[in-house]
Parts: structure tokens; C-alpha cells; sequence
């Protein structure tokens, strides 16, 4: 049963006090804080287990890489994937798109091609496509989103055309919070044969996913926001298509033969895991992902729906408090204003009782600007705050707008 006052004692971070106050987290799409679990897990492993993976024939590396690699197995379960060949670990999100963007993208688009985005994503989901443009030739489309932030589908379907070789959306707003019917989306994209990259990030922390359902071609996350290590993404690729791109950076690991004249590459994933990985972050990713699949979706889910409902509730109390971004379909991530008070004079004083906040465009300045202001504050759930932190949230706004 799930219990989020247990659950948040799973977390250490939010036990501690900050100048007299509890701990109220509600930071988590910046970067989600760590359950004992994953911090025990990691610290064991450099306690007991560490090695090089791979290529060492003794205990110690036989074990590490078994680790290692059934943590790319847990990523397969949690995403669904066909096959954990299908499942490349990097540093971050970043790191995933980018690849996407220097491997398949460079080598299969060209002048007269178009690639298509929403005007609501995170500057890694549009800058590396703005690189492909200005390298290829090929043309950047960006469909509209509506005032209050919702996925307009009538807008997506009139940028989408024949020449359409690249769809690359976010899941979840990570500034309105807004859901994108990513399954839809693919399917239409799918028609014209174009392939679809989803940016998962926020995605993955609020609801599950399945990419065999979704049928997209590419999909990133990373591990620092579903309550793993910071260092360690996930890219996930189709095998065949994988199978035809061409390493993102070279060196040990990823080779099948080197000579001095030519050299051959290992199959996916390997192919795209170059040098020593991101061993124990990827082993500390799979154990946070563990945790949050015995929590269950279901639970987890209805948690934060409830959690949502309470903020619209408490957050109409406070006078000239506005919501940026009242999408129906929605999750757990609330970008604010109130009244003229400016968000770092906001944040300050949230700081100031333990309320932590995040402030600014948050990597994602065009929308910022779209939605008509140059810097926003945001709260965002994750699976351990409760209503006890909306009220101390709804409380420090309060105090702040008499200061104000």
C-alpha cells in the first residue's frame, strides 16, 4: 500500500531541517533528490565490487558487469523495450538527443527535408535540430501550442507533411507541465514515414512508458530526475535503426577489430558507449528505477493526481496568483507567477521557509517568451512530497506577497 509518509522517509535529503524548517522539496524536474536504496547501492559497489566492465576475467569484474548490465535490463523493463540492445546508456537526456542529432540526423537529412518540434521544448530538443539545419540545409518547423499551453492537434497536422523526416517532441513540458499525446503523434508521423524522437524526461517520472506501444524510433531520459545519479542517461533506438547509424564518439569498447588502416564497430549498443561508462551511475539508475516500479504506476500516479488537485485548490486562495500553462491533460509541474512580484524575489523568500523552488526560462526560453514573460518561478512533484509541503508552499507565497 502506498504510504508516502514511509516513502518519504526513504529519502534522506528531506529528513533534515533548513533554518528551523522541514525540508520541502519541489524541485524535483530540475533534478529529483535519491532514496537510500540508490545511494546504498552505489556506495556498496564502490565498497565491494568495483572494477572495470567487460573485458576482466576475475571475480570483480565479472560481478560488476553483471550489475551493469542488468541494469540496462531493468531499463528495458521500464520502458518496454524489445530488447535490452535497444537500451544505450549515456551522460544525460542531453547527451541521447545530441547523439540522435550528429549520427542519424546528419547522415540522413538533407536540403529540401524538414524536422518538425513543438514550440515547448527544453533548449536540447531544439538546439541540436537547429545545428542539423544550419550543417544540412534542411528546414526547422516549430507548431504552436495554445495560450494556456495545451497540444494543439489541428497545429501539428498542418506542419506535417511529405517532406517531414524527423518528429521530435517532449512528452511533458517541463515549464507548463502539459502532456503530449506522444502515441498519436508517432502514428501520424509514422504515415508520411517520418521517425519520431521523444524527449522523455519529464515523462518518465510522472507516468509510465511503453515504446513498443508508443512505437517511437528514439526515446531519452535521464537518470538524475528519476531518482537516480546524476551522469547517466538513457537512450532508447529501435535495433534496426541502430543498427545503421554510425558511432557518436570513438575509442575503447565499441570496436569490433582495429587495425592501423582501417577499423570495424561493435553492434548496438555498444557501438555508441565509447571509454570506460558510467558504471556505478548506471547501476544506481537501475536500482532507482527498481524502486520506483515496486512502488507501482498506479500508485504513484494517483498520488500526484491527488497532489495536483490540492495545489489548484490551495493555490486559488492566494490573490494574483496565475497558473502558466492550465493544459486539461496535465502533470505535476506548475510554472507561476504572482502579482508583480518577480521570481527570484519570489524564490528568495520561499527559500528563506525551506520551500525550494525553481526560477528563470528554465532551458526553454522561446516558450518562456511565447507564454509572454522573460523569467517564471515552478514547483514540481515528486513521489515524496505531500500536502503538508503545498501548505508550506501556500504559506511562504502568502508571506512573500505581503513583503511585496
Amino acid at each position: 500500500m502506498f504510504d508516502v509518509y514511509e516513502i518519504k522517509k526513504d529519502f534522506p535529503v528531506l529528513l533534515q531541517s533548513i533554518n528551523g524548517k522541514p525540508v520541502v522539496y519541489l524541485d524535483s524536474a530540475a533534478s529529483a533528490q535519491k532514496p537510500e536504496c540508490v545511494i546504498n547501492k552505489m556506495s556498496r559497489i564502490y565498497n565491494t565490487t568495483y572494477a572495470n566492465v567487460h573485458r576482466g576475467l576475475y571475480a570483480l569484474a565479472d560481478e560488476i558487469t553483471t550489475e551493469y548490465e542488468n541494469a540496462r535490463q531493468t531499463v528495458q523493463k521500464f520502458i518496454n523495450a524489445a530488447s535490452a540492445k535497444e537500451v544505450v546508456f549515456t551522460r544525460n537526456a542531453t547527451e541521447s538527443i545530441n547523439l540522435v542529432a550528429a549520427t542519424w540526423a546528419m547522415d540522413n537529412l538533407h536540403e529540401g527535408d524538414e524536422i518538425l518540434i513543438s514550440e515547448a521544448e527544453h533548449h536540447a530538443n531544439l538546439i541540436p535540430w537547429q545545428i542539423v539545419s544550419q550543417k544540412t540545409g534542411c528546414t526547422l518547423r516549430v507548431f504552436k501550442i495554445s495560450d494556456n499551453g495545451a497540444y494543439l492537434p489541428e497545429e501539428f497536422i498542418k506542419n506535417l507533411n511529405e517532406h517531414t523526416k524527423l518528429v521530435a517532441v517532449t512528452g511533458m513540458s517541463n515549464v507548463l507541465g502539459t502532456v503530449f499525446p506522444i502515441k498519436d503523434i508517432t502514428a501520424a508521423a509514422h504515415r508520411l514515414n517520418a521517425k519520431v524522437l521523444i524527449d522523455a524526461c519529464q515523462l518518465a517520472v510522472h507516468r509510465p512508458i511503453d515504446v513498443q506501444e508508443i512505437d517511437c524510433d528514439f526515446l531519452a531520459f535521464s537518470g538524475h530526475k528519476t531518482y537516480g545519479p546524476t551522469g547517466i542517461g538513457v537512450l532508447y533506438g529501435k535495433y534496426e535503426i541502430l543498427q545503421l547509424m554510425q558511432p557518436y564518439q570513438t575509442g575503447g569498447d565499441m570496436v569490433e577489430k582495429v587495425t592501423y588502416q582501417k577499423t570495424t564497430y561493435a553492434q548496438p549498443p555498444a557501438r555508441f558507449e565509447a571509454g570506460t561508462p558510467a558504471i556505478v551511475e548506471a547501476i544506481g539508475l537501475g536500482e532507482a528505477l527498481k524502486y520506483m516500479l515496486k512502488t507501482g504506476w498506479s500508485d504513484i500516479e494517483a498520488h500526484e493526481r491527488e497532489l495536483e488537485l490540492y495545489m489548484w485548490q490551495k493555490t486559488s486562495e492566494i490573490k494574483n496568483f496565475k497558473h502558466i500553462g492550465t493544459a486539461q491533460d496535465k502533470g505535476g509541474v506548475f510554472a507561476f507567477q504572482v502579482g508583480n512580484i518577480h521570481p527570484q524575489d519570489l524564490a528568495y523568500v520561499l527559500g528563506k521557509e525551506g520551500v525550494a523552488v525553481r526560477i528563470g526560462h528554465h532551458c526553454a526560453e522561446p516558450l518562456v517568451n511565447r507564454m509572454g514573460y522573460t523569467s517564471l518561478a515552478r514547483a514540481s512533484f515528486g513521489l515524496y512530497n505531500t500536502k503538508e509541503d503545498i501548505d508550506a508552499f501556500i504559506a511562504a507565497v502568502k508571506k512573500a506577497s505581503a513583503f511585496f
